[in-house]
């Protein structure tokens, strides 16, 4: 990366920085290719970040399907976090894990796990396991809330032999011809995942994470604290790719004991250690064994560190310094916090970084934890709140006696309760997927670059005002 014409004299954040066109020779976004090259095989460089009201199992099933990185947080207990693992690693790769239910709960229930939009749905099954029907989620819609779900079935919805499918093209192909927008995927009569016409299309053009064994990849965080070798070997054991060691201040000497610990275990996976935004921490998590290091303090949505505490340094300088300090050393970075847009993405990769962490922009789709809320003014919502908050503490530190939970809390920070609304036009971690990687795309071939070394290489980066900035979104309205 190269600044165009100048040269910065303070740090930049993404919103200070845009991108300047150059030659290019590639002639379609498609034509691009988005792998990050830091060893956790992955196919496009978007993680989510290791939040509670971010990161389950099934965000981070649909994320491997498409590619990217999901990373389980650490505040799950260890049993729990090594069935989730199992549990992203049981489901279909080339259909979407259906939303089971039962025939007696209520339309209500239903709508607190997926919205009455198209390309959505439910399956049913009795009590004793024993399919019997599926339910498009356009038709929740349409029904009184404390309908039984059973009470709508009415024949079952036309289904989808998964031997007839011989390709994601042939996938599309068949529910167009079928007019379907969503179906059930039947094999020898059991139900094995559910399709959509645009998860179909998405199929053609996203290429999924898959481990050796042809499963769905998945990331687990730990933190640094406690017997962190035997949570690392019982991760291993369940099969996680990617092991993250997470602490709020990574520049510590508990960060670089559990490294050396962890690291020292030969466990073959990639290891993420942060978060920190300076080069010299860099080199001594590398030195500890971090393969990738984890940048950004107090830039994420939740976070009130830098209010609290004047801690923290602007996103794009930090990536970009730290990026460099990696690639020094054979190491990469990860930039985690502060994106807003899909340039901001964009930007995130042209300072450096392998690969980008999302937290809060996922936390409102229907793959994150949690169920679906309405506000009074009927707009749907999920509930999001930072890892160092004290509904976060509250929940990490449970076993705790009162008077321990007491003084920790007190020193809690961050936001413990938002309000993250679904975008109605993209209320699927999958629709957000699409808008970021067809701007992320576009923007390597407006830097001539067909795959993401060439953008690090390529990307030429201006300073701008904040009305340059203002100037470059969108009016919302009419003059």
């Amino acid at each position: 990366m190269e600044f165009y014409e100048t040269s910065p004299r303070h740090d930049l954040t993404y919103s200070d920085v845009f991108l300047v066109p150059s030659h290019s020779d590639v002639g379609s976004r498609l034509g691009v290719s988005l792998a990050p090259v830091d060893g956790t095989g992955a196919t496009i460089p978007i993680v989510s970040a290791n939040m509670n009201s971010v990161t389950g199992p099934r965000l981070a099933a649909t994320l491997a399907r498409r590619g990217g990185l999901g990373v389980l947080p650490q505040d799950l207990h260890l049993q729990q976090l090594a069935e989730a693992i199992r549990w992203v690693k049981e489901q279909p790769v080339p259909w979407d894990t259906p939303l089971d239910l039962r025939p007696e709960q209520t339309v209500a229930e239903a709508l607190r796990l997926v919205p009455a939009v198209e390309g959505h749905g439910i399956v049913l099954h009795d009590e004793h396991g024993t399919y019997l029907g599926c339910i498009s989620a356009g038709r929740l819609g349409t029904a009184l809330p404390d309908a039984r779900l059973g009470d709508l079935l009415h024949g079952r919805l036309t289904a989808i032999d998964a031997d007839d499918v011989t390709s994601a093209r042939a996938a599309f192909d068949l529910m167009v011809a079928a007019d379907l927008e969503f179906a059930p995927v039947m094999h020898h009569g059991v139900v094995v995942g559910t399709l959509s016409r645009t998860g179909a299309l998405r199929s053609t053009l996203y290429e999924p994470a898959l481990d050796a064994s042809g499963r769905l990849r998945v990331a687990a965080a730990v933190g640094i604290n406690g017997d962190v070798a035997a949570k690392a070997k019982a991760l291993a054991a369940a099969g996680v790719d990617v092991l993250v060691l997470d602490t709020a201040h990574g520049h510590q000497q508990g960060m670089l004991d559990a490294l050396a610990t962890v690291a020292a275990l030969g466990l073959g996976l990639p290891i993420v250690a942060g978060n920190v935004v300076t080069t010299a921490a860099v080199r001594d998590l590398v030195g500890a064994g971090a393969t990738i290091v984890k940048v950004g303090v107090g830039p994420g949505a939740m976070c009130t560190t830098r209010m609290m505490t004047a801690v923290g340094r602007p996103q794009f300088s930090a990536v970009l310094e730290t990026a460099a300090a990696a690639r020094e050393l054979g190491a990469h970075v990860w930039a985690d916090g502060g994106v807003r847009y899909p340039r901001d993405v964009a930007l995130a990769l042209a300072a450096g970084a392998a690969s980008v962490m999302i937290g809060s922009w996922f936390a409102g789709t229907i793959e994150a934890p949690g169920t679906l809320e309405t506000d009074s003014a009927g707009k749907l919502y999920k509930e999001s709140w930072g890892m160092a908050s004290t509904k976060a503490v509250q929940g990490r530190f449970e076993k705790l006696d009162p008077y321990e939970l007491a003084r920790k809390t007190l020193f809690a920070e961050g936001i413990s309760s938002s309000k993250i609304y679904l975008d109605p036009l993209r209320p699927s971690v999958e629709d957000l997927l699409d808008m970021i990687t067809s701007g992320v795309r576009s923007s390597f071939t407006y830097a001539g670059a067909s795959n993401l070394e060439q953008f690090h290489e390529r990307a030429l980066v201006g300073i701008q005002s904040a009305a340059g900035y203002e100037e470059g979104k969108a009016l919302p309205v009419s003059w």
